[in-house]
């Protein structure tokens, strides 16, 4: 019986449906509180941003290349909302461009993410976009508390 139910071009549309939907969070703050507000012991959304987007084009060229490297987080490189806007659209095509190269037999091989983080290739992928789906919710949040709507989460 076979109990497969996603593609890996689905898995991708899925994906790239999430990073749509966090790109227009990240356009809704206002330039000033998408780098300063913060609660409680949270980090600023754009620091968040940062985290995201050291992991998933890096994340990619480690599968694909097959060469593990430490994690590093580029932290606080990107010092405007134009600046993050811009590298999320040029991380969407490297995304496409790497996700493309990883042949569909990978996906249960075991992978070891920045030589920390061992699991099944698509758990790894799956873990890239269940990451994201936790920093938007905290931008909302943040969006929230600062009296302003956030994008529909379904609209992708």
């Amino acid at each position: 019986m076979n109990t497969n139910f996603l593609t890996k071009e689905a898995l991708l549309i899925h994906w790239q449906g999430h990073r749509a939907s966090t790109r227009k969070t990240i356009e809704a703050f206002p330039e000033k509180e998408l780098f300063e507000f913060r609660i409680g012991n949270m980090r600023p959304f754009s620091t968040m941003i940062h985290e995201l987007i050291s992991i998933a084009v890096p994340g990619l060229e480690e599968i694909t290349s097959k060469i593990s490297k430490p994690f590093q987080e580029n932290r606080d490189t990107l010092k405007t909302k134009g600046e993050l806007l811009d590298q999320w659209d040029k991380d969407t095509v490297s995304i496409n461009r790497l996700y493309a190269a990883i042949p569909e037999s990978d996906f249960p091989k075991t992978f070891n993410l920045f030589g920390q983080y061992e699991n099944s290739l698509i758990n790894t992928v799956f873990y890239f976009i269940d990451n994201e789906v936790h920093h938007r919710a905290q931008g909302f949040v943040y969006l929230r508390a600062l009296e302003l709507e956030p994008p529909f989460f379904w609209e992708r």
